[in-house]
């Protein structure tokens, strides 16, 4: 049996393949990068419903969108050269320090 915290991880990474997928539909005029930016959307809705069965909603929502976030970050400083900053890390740093806090409430 899968537990919350895996269907959240989960939600999580295709949520950050969602948020990389909006960009090649060109403002959702492609078909093909439509359909694939909408099935990532619903699947990474579903996963987080899934880790919802056993976690509260604040926490899987707080973890969910951090997760989307920093991913979505890494990939656009890694494929899409954005910038990287003292500052920016510094925000960075501070959500994951948040999403660790949330993790150790929850136990």
């Amino acid at each position: 049996m899968v537990g919350p915290w895996v269907w959240l991880l989960a939600a999580g990474l295709v949520e950050v393949a969602w948020t990389q997928s909006i960009k090649p539909t060109e403002g959702f005029t492609r078909p093909v990068p439509t359909l694939v930016c909408f099935l990532l959307g619903v699947s990474s809705v579903y996963l987080l419903t899934r880790a919802m069965d056993g976690l509260p909603v604040g926490t899987a929502y707080c973890v969910f969108t951090g997760i989307g976030a920093l991913g979505a970050v890494a990939l656009g400083v890694l494929w899409s050269g954005d910038r990287v900053s003292a500052l920016r890390m510094a925000g960075l740093a501070l959500l994951v320090a948040g999403l660790l806090v949330v993790r150790l409430d929850e136990q």
